[in-house]
């Protein structure tokens, strides 16, 4: 289970992927399996353009279509081989010992369903190839494998910097707990700094429960401390984010209802597309 499923595209987003993920196989100890998969009809023929031609015309023009299809198809293989051998090398010069690469042909989810019995979490890009021309919207591919997966999805920024604070969305969910439990197993939050931060009126059960995951925390080796803030969970995470420079958000994936429409909804109100750091997120 100590491997890690990196997917890369070729995205813009890639290199932070492969430092991001080197970070985390750092802590951990773990392996990485860097991971390209070409689409079923990618580097096909966007249409079919013989269906008036006659006979003979249509019966040449399909040998020069076949012809075209086998050449994309070639270049659409070899550029997975240079995404992956890019990737091998930038995971290696960050000190990973352990990079294997596979470039697969088919469905992306799939091939993550299939890979997900060996690895301890999955790192992928906010948003993909289009990244540059669809910055209002995440990667068609990210709400998939979040929806899917059982395991811990680290989605990276555009940029990476090394990841000293983190804050921690925290509702009282099923998937926050699991996301705090999780934390404090995991040796890769070992001595960073973490602000627990519930969006909520704040009452006393809630300070308590917020207290008590700080607590938890703590005895798990990190600097915690716990705020409870009012107003939209959007904005106040946001601005906390900001205020204190973070470098990492931490949530469960599926939350309370207002969160959970943060991250498991609209494309152009999420918050992962709104902060620039990256967002880990725990079933």
């Amino acid at each position: 289970m100590d491997k890690i499923l990196t997917l890369l595209d070729g995205s813009a987003y890639s290199e932070s992927v492969c430092h991001h993920t080197a970070w985390i196989a750092g802590r951990l100890g773990a392996e990485v399996e860097a991971l390209h998969v070409l689409g079923r009809r990618e580097g096909a023929a966007p249409s079919d353009l013989s269906g008036t031609l006659r006979l003979g015309a249509r019966s040449a023009l399909l040998q020069e279509l076949a012809t075209l299809d086998e050449s994309r198809a070639r270049l659409a293989q070899a550029r997975g081989h240079a995404i992956l051998e890019d990737a091998k090398a930038i995971l290696e010069r960050d000190g990973v010992a352990g990079v294997t690469t596979r470039l697969r042909r088919g469905d992306l989810l799939e091939a993550v369903r299939a890979l997900e019995p060996e690895i301890r979490a999955i790192t992928l890009g906010k948003r993909g190839e289009g990244a540059d021309f669809a910055s209002g919207h995440l990667g068609s591919n990210l709400e998939r494998i979040v929806r899917s997966t059982r395991v811990p999805v680290f989605v990276a920024a555009r940029d990476f910097r090394p990841i000293t604070s983190v804050l921690l969305a925290y509702d009282g969910s099923a998937s926050a707990r699991v996301a705090v439990d999780r934390m404090a197993a995991s040796p890769v939050f070992k001595g960073l700094a973490v602000t627990v931060v519930c969006v909520a009126e704040e009452d006393a059960g809630i300070r308590e429960d917020v207290d008590q995951v700080v607590q938890r925390l703590s005895g798990a080796g990190m600097t915690a401390e716990g705020r409870v803030l009012p107003g939209s969970p959007e904005e106040v995470l946001a601005q906390v984010m900001t205020d204190a420079g973070a470098d990492l958000l931490v949530m469960g994936a599926y939350g309370h209802s207002r969160i959970r429409a943060l991250i498991i909804g609209s494309t152009t109100t999420a918050l992962i597309q709104t902060v620039r750091a990256p967002v880990l997120l725990y079933r």
